[in-house]
């Protein structure tokens, strides 16, 4: 990455050569580098050796580099945190940012070891995505990761961090304000979630499963690095009622960790997978119902944004042509392919063949096979679909992969919308009542009888993500309604859940309610995640005058506290300069 200096490159050994020989080359011995046109997101560095070496041979080079400034290293001031005391770094890797934190093969391809050494000044603590951690003088941290992993999940956070135990294997990990509510909202559970996934997918390779609750900022809802998971705070509800991330995230720890998509093209095979084993987990766990009220409100959230992109994007593929292409169409830079569509079209190609093998536990017996088959391995696509059918032979026979309809290839390479939905009706006893409701508060002249008849106070978030995704489909609602809807039920629109509060600030915008536009503040105000942040920029700048005021103040009031990607894609939706 462009902000990543190299100052130099040694040879510090090539084992092999034998003491004393004349030919071999001095320890020490300076290499020659230069960097050479890659990407527009990195250049390739090239290492001079003193002479070919052979096939198999190891070598030692060590690289002396300074870095820090690029996207993949975040320095957050003390008031970007919690606490607002301390300053605060962390880096995040995925897609292409690690080449900015050190010099590295930045591909899902490549995987290996790693150990790091870190020393932080006085009153900072330093955790890194390692299988083991130690503390040593001089306030230095070791870390040790046993097993390989590709580049893009080598993470480490630096900041006044403190931990505390929620299971045998798990700690939390949060600046000191946060701590007790992290230990509350997940004291018992990960063990719970391990252990249904060890049972569905084969053991837990990773040693420990600690997390770690970010700073505010911190752009994504969570990232599924190995032993540490990085999350965002919203998820501290005081409920538990978004553990379904920390779900995902746990199920990363087979798909994505474990068996990995060789190229960001095929983002799929990680999320896709990931959505079937998260919601594979909840089942066991939750029910199917809610299970199923959850993943249709995951299908909304493909519907929309398909519906923001138009079906036929090049993005609304499965299968992405990813720069550098060695094609005639230049490739997208991989960080800007985060969408939907390999997360609910990837579980519904997924769902696909299950339903292909029409077994439940024929089904979970080939996801454990599959893990097993290409554990820390990166494999394509192509891999993947060739097992299955090898896997089940009978369906090989029957030419399932090529079912007019639903070929695989159309699966993959086809723009637009799933060739085949996983039937979600089992959710209908959760999602009816919310579908009734949302249709009462849409009337023209409300029937505040049946409305009061409607007790929503034992529904879970889902249920009511649900319900306020129909109110909002139905938006605007004729006059007055939604102030009305707003005073019925403060357990929505006073929520602290920032499930509820984005579908509440969209509701808000959707219908112009100005009165309430300090809630849209509030929430940009709180929190910088990704998902939760463009959409609200998208729907203040398709609103009125008055909304898109609310989006200039807000950004200028915000931004500093946002990822440089976050604030990169407000400006374009606000059409302000995207600096290179």
């Amino acid at each position: 990455h462009p902000s990543l200096t190299v100052r130099r490159a040694l040879l510090v050994s090539a084992p092999g050569d034998s003491p004393g020989d004349p030919a071999a080359d001095p320890p020490g011995q300076p290499l020659p580098v230069e960097s050479r046109p890659f990407a527009s997101y990195g250049s390739a560095l090239h290492i001079g050796l003193p002479r070919a070496p052979r096939a198999g041979q190891l070598l030692t080079v060590e690289i002396d580099y300074e870095a820090g400034e690029g996207p993949g290293v975040c320095w957050l001031a003390p008031e970007q945190t919690a606490g607002k005391q301390k300053p605060y770094m962390y880096t995040q890797g995925q897609a292409v940012l690690n080449r900015s934190f050190f010099p590295c093969f930045d591909t899902p391809s490549v995987k290996c070891t790693y150990s790091a050494s870190v020393q932080v000044p006085e009153g900072f603590t330093a955790v890194m995505s390692a299988t083991s951690w130690e503390k040593q003088k001089d306030n230095t941290f070791v870390f040790k990761m046993s097993q390989p992993i590709p580049s893009y999940l080598i993470a480490l956070a630096v900041g006044d961090i403190v931990s505390a135990d929620v299971g045998p294997r798990s700690r939390v990990w949060a600046e000191p304000c946060l701590i007790e509510a992290a230990r509350k909202e997940y004291d018992g559970v990960i063990e719970e979630f391990l252990a249904v996934g060890e049972k569905l997918f084969g053991p837990y390779v990773w040693g420990r499963y600690d997390i770690l609750i970010m700073p505010p900022s911190f752009p994504f809802g969570g990232m599924e690095n190995p032993c540490l998971t990085f999350v965002t705070p919203c998820l501290l509800a005081g409920d538990r009622s978004l553990v379904d991330v920390i779900i995902h995230e746990i199920s990363h720890s087979w798909f994505g960790n474990l068996v990995t998509n060789a190229t960001w093209g095929e983002f799929w095979l990680n999320e896709g997978f990931t959505m079937y084993a998260q919601r594979r987990i909840s089942t066991e766990i939750y029910g199917l119902a809610y299970t199923c009220l959850e993943a249709a409100t995951g299908r909304a959230l493909l519907r929309q944004h398909m519906d923001n992109t138009g079906e036929d994007h090049p993005l609304n593929k499965l299968r992405v042509v990813i720069e550098p292409g060695f094609s005639l169409f230049p490739g997208v830079n991989p960080d800007d392919t985060y969408n939907e569509t390999p997360y609910e079209k990837g579980f519904c190609f997924v769902s696909y063949l299950a339903h292909l093998v029409g077994d439940q536990s024929k089904f979970d017996a080939f996801l454990q096979a599959y893990v097993n088959r290409f554990k820390f391995q990166s494999i394509t696509a192509d891999d993947t679909l060739g097992f299955f059918l090898e896997y089940f032979p009978e369906l090989k026979e029957k030419g399932v992969d090529t079912t007019p309809g639903f070929e695989f290839d159309r699966w993959l390479n086809m723009p637009g919308w799933p060739p085949y939905l996983p039937d979600l009706s089992p959710g209908e006893q959760l999602m009816k009542p919310a579908e009734e409701l949302a249709e009462l508060w849409a009337a023209d002249g409300l029937n505040m009888e049946a409305i009061e008849a409607v007790d929503i106070t034992a529904w879970r978030t889902y249920q009511l993500v649900y319900f306020l995704d129909q109110v909002l489909q139905k938006s605007p609602l004729p006059a007055g309604n939604v102030e009305r809807l707003s005073k019925m039920y403060p357990k929505i629109s006073k929520a602290q859940n920032a499930e509820l509060r984005l579908r509440w600030c969209q509701i808000v915008l959707k219908n112009n309610l100005e009165a309430e536009y300090s809630k849209v503040k509030d929430f940009l105000h709180s929190q910088g995640k990704q998902k939760y942040t463009l959409p609200l920029y998208r729907a203040m700048w398709g609103g009125s005058e008055a909304a898109r005021a609310l989006a200039m103040e807000s950004f200028s009031a915000t931004a500093p506290q946002l990822h440089v990607n976050v604030q990169n894609y407000v400006k374009k939706i606000l059409g302000l300069e995207v600096a290179e």
